[in-house]
């Protein structure tokens, strides 16, 4: 992990095209603006982490159905 220090209005890199700027620095937030690539999908870690719970809770689900499926076809076929 490469970790850096930045100033309020100063900015970095990332590969050629995408920039983050630090906008504003408070006492426990900073604000940061981010140039990119519309195909570059920039989204903050907690929400990244919510969409795979989501995910993996409706892959949960669809498995339960198939198991319920499964188990109705068997009483009425057994």
């Amino acid at each position: 992990m490469l970790v850096l220090q930045r100033k309020k209005g100063e900015s970095l890199l990332l590969g050629e095209d995408i920039q983050i700027s630090v906008v504003d620095i408070g006492t426990d937030t900073v604000r940061l603006a981010i140039e990119a690539p519309k195909d570059v999908k920039i989204l903050r870690k907690e929400l990244a982490e919510a969409a795979i719970v989501n995910q993996e809770a409706v892959a949960g689900r669809d498995q339960i159905q198939k198991i319920k499926s499964i188990l109705s076809s068997d009483r009425h076929n057994g």
